[in-house]
């Protein structure tokens, strides 16, 4: 792609759900700028002690990156400095021209509504555009409607599939299985990849009758509308 605006986007995602309308909305940005894309995240933990669910997220954004052929993914682990500095750094080190956010509830990047990371930028990287895009909350989460995502897999079991905890022969996928709460049965969503997509299956009792995808935020109660 030939940058002929000479504008870089950097997209900043955490983990969730919401990570996924911030890069549509940056790949949008840089497809009409014809612009280099770049996705960060920053989580103070070492890559090595991530849970499986932070894993699947990151591996997701990797993919992301992968089939955009000017898209680039960078990943900052075991952060111990401000959001905003790393942010700043890689902007950078990249010649970052804008910088999309997401304002969400359950995230680091809840310190953004507040106005610090923002005002933190602002000095550190004063001539980089600023978007802070609304981005959906996790209004079940909130009521405690699903349990946090574990790892989880798929064996096949005559026209159905099974859930299981465990990795075994037959497994045929591997994922996170989001459990509704105050309940004694294996009830809620699992999260996975197939053929290079990412599909969320409704689970009834640990078993799934069909592969079918259903609108992620719609079975979450999430609003997915774009302001």
């Amino acid at each position: 792609m030939n940058n002929m605006s000479n504008e870089s986007i950097l997209v900043c995602v955490y983990y969730g759900p919401n990570g996924e309308r911030l890069l549509k909305r940056g790949c949008k940005i840089a497809n009409m700028m014809k612009a280099p894309l770049y996705i960060l995240t920053v989580d103070p933990k070492p890559f090595d002690e991530l849970d499986a669910e932070k894993l699947f997220y990151i591996e997701q954004w990797k993919e992301y990156a992968h089939s955009h052929a000017t898209a680039q993914f960078i990943m900052k682990d075991n952060e111990s400095r401000p959001v905003s500095k790393v942010i700043a750094e890689v902007a950078r080190d990249n010649n970052i021209t804008q910088i999309i956010l997401g304002q969400t509830a359950h995230s680091r990047w809840e310190q953004i509504t507040k106005g610090s990371i923002i005002n933190s930028l602002v000095r550190e990287i004063p001539f980089v555009d600023l978007h802070i895009v609304s981005v959906a909350r996790y209004i079940r989460d909130e009521e405690g409607i699903y349990e946090k995502g574990i790892r989880a897999y798929l064996i096949k079991d005559g026209d159905h599939y099974k859930l299981s905890f465990n990795h075994e022969k037959q497994t045929e996928y591997e994922g996170i299985f989001f459990k509704e709460v105050d309940t004694d049965f294996d009830n809620g969503i699992f999260r996975f990849m197939k053929d290079a997509a990412t599909l969320h299956v409704l689970v009834s009792d640990g078993i799934i009758t069909e592969l079918k995808n259903v609108d992620i935020y719609a079975a979450m109660g999430l609003d997915n509308s774009v302001e």
